[in-house]
């Protein structure tokens, strides 16, 4: 049984007459908890005010399936006041670092202390208050560590492709360059007229033109390249198909191989096609690099994505140009976005740049895009519409998901709220976006939603 002298080791009861404290002692029941074990898990429902008198149990919360833990009571100790107040469910999983002995008083028991004593009351709320900014910034710094992971990991997703193509060119581009240089010094050691030298030249500049502009559209490739994989197996080149593509993205016209190798026709040596070999080889180098400068813009077009989204070259507060902050957004969400999101946009361009903190507002978009994805469970429609209304503009984010219900639309800017399963959300993406909008900002979001679509609306003023 409980004992006065357990509990005026607690500041919170040192203010209580023996009276109250013997009567707390009478109603209070025990807990006994073995080493390991649960004594109430994330998501449950409040067990009551528990009082710790021997023993540590280690807080933890779920973060991306992992439990994370966050903190420790150690005993003599005291919790449960938060959910008895808020009636929420608790936020947290308690585990017996030790074995532990706890008492438990009901929630009416509680409420009765708290109601008759100032001193108890006080103390609990500094208490209350004490915990859940403890709690809001861990979770904080979770909801920003994954958030990044998210970016992070849809960042390296995109570069790798762009990157590995870039280095497949650079591979194979090398051995191509050394077999043209031995074609050029075989074929000037057959001394070539400069006519000849002249017509090959400039069959090659004609490749390079189309290759460079796609002059040629896929139906009429596809139909080329048959035509000259024909010509090419006719004339005895050996691996003809490997040439055939090539030939078919410079444009190259069969009546144009007939006039360049009609000398050559009846030549024993390798000079018979080796015409032909290098322009198939020069063009397929045309068309590695051109390759490759396109992944290695891709990779400069990402770089700079993530650069103007985090605003790292610039102030806190600066002049943002918006519809910039959401493409920049929306690309770093490729990689999600291509499994079956559409994305439709409708941007107003008389919305001018803005004064405002870039990088958070760029939060914003991140949070809102990132539920929307996850409400249509990838697949669906995500509309982004901007409208200039004058005096401020407004960013409407709408996705074609399930939408919210209405018993809980009221509540989801709240701290700690959420409609995820635990460990998915932590409620506070919903809230920092609200914050960053209305109070960064001195600005204000709204949402509407039905089955189907959920729209919110960010209102921001043009002329802070």
């Amino acid at each position: 049984m409980l004992c006065t002298k357990e509990l005026l080791k607690l500041e919170l009861f040192q203010a209580l007459s023996t009276e109250r404290l013997e009567w707390v002692c009478d109603r209070a029941s025990a807990i006994n908890l073995n080493k390991g074990e649960v004594l109430v898990r994330e998501g449950d429902a409040a067990l009551g005010f528990l009082i710790l008198t021997e023993g540590r149990i280690g807080i933890t919360r779920q973060s991306d399936g992992v439990e994370m833990p966050i903190g420790q009571h150690e005993a003599p100790a005291f919790f449960g006041e938060t959910q008895i107040l808020t009636d929420e469910i608790v936020p947290v999983t308690l585990r017996s670092f030790t074995d532990c002995r706890l008492h438990r008083l009901s929630n009416e028991d509680f409420l009765s202390l708290l109601h008759e004593c100032r001193t108890f009351e006080r103390i609990i709320f500094q208490t209350v208050t004490k915990r859940s900014r403890g709690l809001e910034s861990f979770i904080r710094s979770r909801e920003k560590m994954a958030a990044l992971g998210t970016l992070a990991a849809g960042l390296a997703h995109e570069l790798n492709n762009p990157a590995a193509a870039l280095v497949r060119a650079l591979k194979d581009v090398t051995p191509a360059l050394i077999e043209l240089q031995r074609m050029n010094l075989a074929t000037g050691r057959a001394q070539l007229t400069e006519a000849e030298v002249q017509k090959w030249s400039e069959e090659r500049d004609r490749g390079y033109d189309a290759i460079v502009t796609r002059q040629v559209d896929a139906v009429t490739l596809s139909d080329r390249e048959d035509e000259l994989l024909t010509w090419l197996e006719d004339y005895g080149i050996e691996d003809a198909w490997n040439l055939a593509t090539p030939l078919a993205e410079a444009g190259v016209e069969i009546d144009s191989l007939e006039q360049l190798t009609s000398p050559w026709r009846n030549d024993p040596t390798e000079l018979r096609d080796m015409g032909v070999r290098w322009l198939g080889l020069s063009f397929e180098v045309m068309s590695t690099i051109k390759g490759g400068l396109r992944s290695a813009e891709r990779i400069s077009e990402l770089v700079q994505s993530m650069k103007s989204y985090s605003h790292l070259d610039q102030g806190a507060q600066q002049l943002v140009d918006v519809h910039q902050g959401i493409e920049d957004t929306i690309r770093l969400f490729s990689s999600k976005l291509r499994h079956g999101v559409t994305v439709q946009r409708s941007y107003d361009p008389t919305i001018p740049k803005i004064l405002a903190y870039g990088s958070e507002l760029n939060q914003v978009w991140t949070n809102l895009i990132d539920n929307a994805i996850d409400a249509m469970n990838d697949k669906g429609i995500l509309e982004v519409i901007t409208k200039n209304k004058g005096d401020h503009l407004i960013v409407t984010i709408t996705d074609s998901g399930t939408g919210i219900p209405a018993e809980v639309r009221s509540r989801i800017f709240e701290p700690f709220f959420t409609t995820k399963p635990v460990g998915k959300g932590t409620g506070l993406g919903l809230e920092m976006v609200r914050r960053i909008v209305e109070n960064r900002h001195h600005g204000s979001i709204s949402i509407d939603s039905n089955p189907g679509r959920t729209s919110f609306s960010v209102c921001l003023p043009l002329h802070p």
